[in-house]
């Protein structure tokens, strides 16, 4: 299947509203956006950089999303309405992921190298979440609106809330469960500040 036809079928199973595929093709701001990308990370990937973010700033004016060139985003992505949306230089989107207007794949400012996030296949990132940092959310994890997510996320979990924390797994409200999750991502992510900080006071040396 092409890139076109499985962009265009994502559109039309995720959105009751599409209903031809020349619609989406003239309507869809989020497929126009996701197009452009392919470009500007080929030009980016060969080192054309310049006029890669030239590339991808044109197409930020004509369709409000803001997708970095050097960011990774696999065929089969959903981006709903797209308003506002922003996704940084490092982030990685697989195949099926979908993500709604406002939402912002960012980097907190003190990481280097990888400093944007991994959304896993299938995973649902709903309008005016800000998922924040290298984290990774999981594969079929969903991110409740208004989230803010600076810790992972497990695959198959809801989160909501900012901080964001996890409130149903496996689509069931199972407390146990729930609470030993969020214990688990509290104790990493204590380790990843610490490791943090401890890079950060090295460099300064």
């Amino acid at each position: 299947m092409g890139w076109w036809r499985e962009t265009i079928n994502i559109v039309k199973e995720n959105d009751p509203a599409a209903r031809t595929s020349l619609e989406v093709l003239l309507t869809y701001p989020g497929v126009k956006a996701l197009a452009a990308h392919r470009l500007s990370h080929f030009l980016w990937r060969h080192g054309f950089k310049l006029l890669a973010r030239m590339h991808s700033q044109f197409w930020r004016f004509l369709t409000q999303i803001e997708i970095h060139p050097g960011a990774q985003i696999a065929p089969g992505v959903f981006i709903d309405h797209g308003a506002g949306l922003v996704i940084g230089e490092t982030a990685i989107v697989e195949r099926g992921v979908l993500l709604y207007h406002g939402v912002t794949l960012g980097g907190t400012g003190k990481d280097t190298g990888k400093r944007h996030p991994t959304v896993r296949q299938g995973a649902l990132i709903s309008a005016h979440s800000q998922i924040i940092g290298p984290i990774e959310i999981g594969e079929q994890a969903k991110v409740g609106a208004g989230a803010v997510v600076v810790a992972d996320v497990p695959s198959d979990v809801t989160v909501v809330g900012i901080p964001a924390k996890i409130v149903r797994v496996h689509g069931k409200k199972d407390e146990p469960v729930i609470h030993e999750e969020e214990e688990k991502r509290a104790y990493y992510m204590s380790k990843l500040e610490k490791a943090r900080e401890a890079s950060h006071y090295s460099s300064s040396l």
